[in-house]
């Protein structure tokens, strides 16, 4: 990358690979012994692969930013029109091909009919503004390419399968391109399908919970823990949720809200280390420990 060459990182130190690009050549394998360290942005399975890979070789080490079902969780107090907001920001980003999606949306039972309503007005108006991605009136594009499309049409008939109420969506657009109706399910429970796989695609589930422990316990019930958010006015609340969720990165009103000062990574399946600050340069160098004696002069 260019900005690897005006640093002065020298010609071959570091190497880069995107899935979207074919490269001139093959990427390394990662049990190769030519590199000692490789950083990795995927999903899981892939990341697994990876570690195992390279701990064959030379053991290098590995920083890993893998995939997320993450928990967004508002409470009874919040306002519910900026409530809905953040949970639609947080979910339908990108056509919900975000990492830390907030893909599981659990709303206080006291509140939650009038969210319900309010999240699918958002998600109409959304539906009137999918299209062409280069056209600047456009908020929602087609997804990346066929087996995502596919993947995320599978498990929108699963939830429906599986009991899920479908508020709005659930559709393929049209009979040309990757385009999905931006979705909303209600009814959704733990167990489903829609609550427990990453869907990377614009369907939002939105379950019911009735007290902190049980949204607490039910938020880390999952193999992932990149990210998660609250929307509540009571900062006790807030720490109380942050200090018990196990996540990464944790959003208190507001979402996906980023900044390289700030470090980055997951708990859990969700990856190994940090990126951004500090601690991301950490991970590219090495300790060393020199001991030296220092004769001692006789007077």
């Amino acid at each position: 990358p260019s900005c690897a060459k005006e640093a002065g990182i020298p010609p071959g130190a570091l190497s880069t690979w995107c899935r979207a690009t074919a490269p001139p050549r093959a990427p390394p394998s990662p049990s190769t012994r030519r590199s000692n360290k490789i950083s990795f942005t995927g999903s899981t399975e892939v990341g697994k692969l990876i570690q195992e890979a390279a701990g064959r070789s030379n053991t290098k080490r590995v920083n890993l930013e893998l995939g997320g079902k993450s928990p967004l969780v508002i409470f009874p107090d919040a306002d519910l029109d900026e409530a809905a907001r953040i949970a639609h920001i947080g979910l339908f980003f990108n056509m919900g091909q975000c990492c830390v999606a907030a893909s599981r949306l659990f709303v206080h039972e006291d509140i939650y009919d009038q969210f319900v309503a309010k999240a699918k007005q958002l998600a109409a108006h959304l539906r009137t503004q999918v299209g062409d991605p280069f056209d600047d009136a456009t908020e929602q594009g087609p997804q990346i390419d066929d087996e995502q499309f596919k993947k995320i049409l599978g498990l929108i008939e699963s939830g429906k399968k599986e009991g899920a109420k479908v508020e709005i969506g659930g559709n393929r657009i049209g009979t040309e391109g990757y385009f999905v109706e931006p979705t909303v399910f209600t009814n959704v429970t733990d167990d489903m399908r829609i609550a427990k796989e990453e869907i990377f695609g614009p369907v939002q589930q939105i379950l019911k919970f009735k007290t902190m422990d049980e949204v607490l316990r039910r938020a880390n019930d999952t193999t992932y823990g990149l990210a998660a958010g609250v929307v509540t006015k009571d900062l006790n609340t807030a720490i109380t949720f942050s200090d018990g969720v196990q996540a990464g990165t944790v959003w208190v009103n507001t979402y996906l809200a980023a900044n390289v000062q700030a470090p980055f990574g997951g708990y859990k399946m969700s990856g190994l280390h940090r990126e951004c600050n500090e601690d991301g340069i950490l991970n590219y160098i090495e300790t060393k420990t020199v001991t030296i004696k220092i004769p001692h002069k006789h007077s």
